[in-house]
């Protein structure tokens, strides 16, 4: 039982460091982050990067107007950060991608499949020393079904876990 024990913790730790010579081979200060996502629309963020500039960030949402509707949605956004200079950390970023979910309206309690086009403007901060990374950006989003429209309200704050 300990050399069990002891292999898989060898494999993990070996995992880890793995995981962390990839970020700095990237030049990132974090290669993937977890956590949550605030504003209008509130939900979780899994942010992957996938090269030095370029990352993957995935959400899932939910948003409700009192007497209105609700929605829930799973969002990937391609996004190409770039750095600040003179401020370590920090970078802001734009990107692109799509966004698929579900719409009900709360006086028929009919559901419908909402689509959109989203994109993304915003910082990113990394702080040093810490797993902790920070974002505050602008999704606006296209919005292609039930019904064809632009919604602007999408600035959200992100707090992760970078790891």
């Amino acid at each position: 039982m300990k050399k069990l024990f002891l292999l898989f913790l060898t494999i993990g730790v070996f995992g880890l460091s793995q995981q962390q010579a990839q970020a700095q081979e990237l030049g990132t200060d974090y290669r993937n982050a977890i956590g949550g996502r605030f504003g209008i629309a509130n939900g979780i963020t899994f942010k992957h990067f996938i090269d030095n500039d370029r990352a993957l960030d995935f959400i899932v949402n939910f948003r409700s107007k009192k007497d209105s509707y609700s929605t829930f949605r799973v969002i990937g956004l391609y996004e190409f950060h770039n750095p600040i200079n003179n401020a370590p950390g920090l970078k802001w970023y734009y990107g692109a991608g799509g966004g698929v979910g579900v719409y009900t309206n709360k006086h028929t309690d009919n559901s419908e499949v909402a689509l959109s086009f989203d994109g993304v403007l915003g910082l990113d901060y990394k702080f040093t020393g810490a797993p902790i990374n920070v974002s505050l950006d602008w999704k606006p989003a296209l919005e292609i079904t039930p019904d064809t429209g632009f919604d602007a309200e999408g600035f959200g704050l992100s707090i992760r876990f970078a790891f």
